[in-house]
C-alpha cells in the first residue's frame, strides 16, 4: 500500500520543491490539501472542511503570508487547524512543520509565537546542536514572526534571532524554508508585491534568484537529507503527549 505524505497548503503559492522529491523517492504519495485560494488572499477567513488527518501517514503544514497568532483574521481555519495537529500529534502521527506550520507547531504543542524585532530573509547559515539531523545549511528564511519553544521540546538550531528547529515526539517543527528551490522562488516573486516585499528589506530579488540558481545544488541535497532522517529518526521516536 502506498504511503500518503499530506501537504497542508495555507496559500496558493505553497510548493513542494525537492521536498515533495525526496518524500515521492521514499515511496510516499504527494497530497495536497490547499486552505486559502488565491480568490480570497486578501480576505483569508475562510471556512474549509480539513481532511482526516488519521488517514495519513505524515503531515506536513506548510508556510504562509499569515501570522499564526492572527486569531482574528485567519481563525476560522487557523483555531481547528491547531487542535487536529495537536490531536495527530498526541495520536503519535509524524509531523514535519514548515515555517508557519512549524510556528503552530510550536502555538499548539505549549510554546508562543510573536513577531520578531525584523525579518529574515534570504539564504542563511544557522547554528545546530545536531548536524546529523538539521545541517548548518544554507537555508532559506522567508519570514517576520518567531516563536518560543515548547517547555517539552529539544531545540536543535537557531539563528542569532529565531528558533529554527525543534523536535518533540515525532513532530519536527523547522523555522526555515527546505523546499525552495528556482521554481518555488519565482512563484513567490511572481505574487503581486512579492517582489516589492523582498525589496523592502534590502535585498535584490535578481540577485536572489542568482543565488537560489547557484546554491540548487546544495540545497537540494540538503532537503532530501533533511527528509530522510526526518523518516528514519523523527518519525519512528517514541511518542510524548501534551495537554
Amino acid at each position: 500500500m502506498t504511503k500518503r505524505a499530506l501537504f497542508i497548503e495555507h496559500d496558493h503559492v505553497s510548493l513542494g520543491g525537492p521536498i515533495w522529491r525526496a518524500f515521492e523517492a521514499r515511496g510516499y504519495a504527494i497530497e495536497r490539501f490547499l486552505i486559502v485560494p488565491e480568490s480570497s488572499y486578501t480576505t483569508p477567513n475562510v471556512t474549509v472542511t480539513f481532511p482526516n488527518f488519521a488517514e495519513y501517514d505524515i503531515i506536513v503544514p506548510m508556510g504562509a503570508p499569515y501570522g499564526a497568532y492572527e486569531d482574528e483574521r485567519i481563525g476560522n481555519w487557523l483555531t481547528p487547524e491547531l487542535a487536529l495537529l495537536k490531536a495527530a500529534h498526541n495520536a503519535g502521527q509524524p509531523i514535519m512543520g514548515i515555517c508557519f506550520g512549524g510556528q503552530m507547531m510550536a502555538r499548539t504543542l505549549g510554546g508562543s509565537v510573536s513577531r520578531a524585532p525584523e525579518a529574515e530573509l534570504g539564504w542563511y547559515e544557522i547554528h545546530t546542536d545536531d548536524p546529523t539531523l538539521i545541517s548548518p545549511g544554507p537555508w532559506f528564511e522567508y519570514h517576520w514572526d518567531r516563536w518560543i519553544s515548547p517547555a517539552l521540546a529539544t531545540e536543535i538550531a537557531r539563528t542569532g534571532l529565531a528558533v529554527q528547529a525543534f523536535t518533540l515526539g515525532r513532530t519536527l517543527a523547522l523555522q526555515f524554508h527546505p523546499e525552495i528551490d528556482p521554481e518555488v522562488l519565482e512563484e513567490w516573486l511572481a505574487m503581486e508585491g512579492g517582489c516589492a516585499e523582498v525589496e523592502s528589506e534590502g535585498v535584490d530579488p535578481d540577485e536572489l534568484r542568482a543565488q537560489t540558481k547557484a546554491l540548487q545544488s546544495k540545497t537540494d541535497q540538503n532537503a532530501f537529507d533533511l527528509v530522510n532522517t526526518f523518516l528514519d529518526r523523527i518519525a519512528t521516536a517514541e511518542v510524548i503527549t501534551v495537554d
